[in-house]
């Protein structure tokens, strides 16, 4: 992939860099080889990139195809911000060395899963026993010399604001045999499939990902449904456990993407899609999770932990960016608590990207997947902003590629005043990213 030519040059003497940037954006044009319309749900959904739900997630074709393009066998690929893990697998798969962070415990559990293979015999003879005891403990003709299994259900009122009595007792029985197994990939793998069904078998409208009460869904068997849920992920795990024959070279750990568990200069391709302004939605869309497995005792304190939350604080903040500022400054005239929001989020994504360049090797990339949104009318460039910040800083602009996104896995609908996720109703009907970009910086 060819550099940005000497006439393509972002800096210039006589024009701002913030404008010749906004120009590069402008006549950018789609690059439909990046779109992969083609492919069906089958083709992003193989190995174990099914295991569990996850907003916003990138198709493991697009990691794929960056981790070919810009690495070689043995090189180290860094996630700063993993979510469910896609770009690690898709690493692993081709033969690098992986490191993912996220400060999202669930986030956390779905990646160590997705990047565990377990061996297929023992993970049978494992689940056949998990599942056998399950069934016998809620069975009413239950064996006098079989242990009844006490239901764990962590103490907290938004479990009972979210699952019914029923359903609650199951999945503390499911929850209390996983906790009895010993080995911690096989139990991970349990929880991780634990996870996936909890939106199911809660009252949560299944077709939003607000939080969302439907007192008229019919709620499924939990047990029934932890079952098939557990076979498909056992039969992907398979798949996975036969394709990697090399050791497996991946950390993943719950932490800040401001202090990544990585060395200076060691890293030779960066690729992730960051939180967007209203990150502190993914707490909401995981909440479920967070309070069963107790990551949680509070909801919004689970908020605060998220780059872009609504919790700020009165910390100095350095957008380093023209647009940026420009952006805020305008979004002051319609909301102030917006505007600080932005600012916020600009300040600490550019923390992130000081971290990126600490760890990357010269001649290394760093591929950021980013759309832009708006907020009462006000555009969020977030990827020129980026772009210009990262410049600032000393990174060298590869590329840029403009890509639409039919398939990727996310809400469509932003609601045209507050900015957040929403259902096309009442003529609410603007599009949350038609398209995104793929920013692709270069450490000189």
């Amino acid at each position: 992939m060819e550099a940005i030519t000497e006439k393509q040059t972002i800096k210039s003497e006589s024009e701002p860099s913030s404008n010749k940037i906004i120009e590069y954006f402008c006549n950018l044009s789609y690059d439909e080889s990046w779109s992969f319309s083609s492919l069906t749900q089958r083709h992003t959904t193989y190995i174990t990139h099914s295991y569990h739900r996850y907003p916003a997630k990138f198709i493991p074709q697009l990691a794929r195809r960056l981790v070919e393009e810009y690495t070689m066998p043995s090189d180290l690929v860094c996630e700063p911000f993993m979510g469910s893990g896609t770009a690690l697998v898709e690493a692993i798969v081709a033969g690098r060395w992986a490191v993912g962070v996220d400060i999202n415990p669930v986030a956390w559990l779905i990646s160590k899963a997705k990047t565990t293979p377990v061996n297929p015999e023992k993970l049978e003879k494992e689940f056949n026993s998990l599942i056998s005891d399950v069934r016998a403990s809620i069975s009413k003709t239950q064996r006098l010399d079989e242990k009844k299994i006490i239901p764990y259900i962590p103490k907290n009122e938004r479990i009972d604001y979210w699952f019914t009595p029923e359903v609650k007792n199951a999945l503390g029985i499911i929850l209390a045999r996983i906790k009895q197994v010993k080995d911690e990939n096989v139990r991970l793998f349990f929880l991780c499939g634990f996870s996936h069904i909890l939106k199911n078998c809660s009252i949560w409208l299944m077709g939003s990902t607000k939080p969302t009460r439907d007192f008229k869904k019919a709620i499924p068997n939990p047990i029934e449904i932890f079952e098939k849920h557990i076979k498909a992920m056992t039969r992907k795990n398979k798949e996975f456990y036969q394709l990697l024959s090399q050791n497996i070279n991946c950390v993943v750990e719950c932490q800040d993407a401001r202090k990544l568990p990585v060395e200076n200069n060691s890293v030779t391709l960066i690729v992730t899609s960051p939180p967007y302004v209203t990150s502190y939605e993914h707490a909401d869309i995981h909440q479920l999770t967070a309070l069963w497995l107790e990551y949680i005792d509070s909801l919004t304190e689970f908020r605060k932990r998220f780059i872009g939350t609504a919790y700020y604080t009165d910390k100095q903040i350095n957008v380093d960016s023209d647009i940026g500022t420009s952006c805020v400054k305008e979004l002051e005239l319609k909301d102030n608590k917006k505007a600080k929001e932005v600012e916020v989020y600009f300040g600490e994504m550019r923390e992130c990207f000081l971290e990126m360049f600490r760890v990357l090797k010269s001649g290394g990339k760093a591929c950021i997947v980013i759309g832009n949104t708006s907020f009462k009318g006000v555009e969020v460039p977030n990827a020129e902003v980026f772009v210009e910040q990262m410049i600032n800083m000393g990174f060298k602009l590869h590329k840029v590629i403009k890509r639409l996104i039919p398939s990727k896995i996310l809400p469509q609908i932003r609601d045209v005043t507050t900015g957040r996720f929403t259902s096309p109703k009442n003529g609410n009907k603007t599009l949350a990213y038609p398209h995104e970009f793929i920013i692709i910086m270069e450490k000189p």
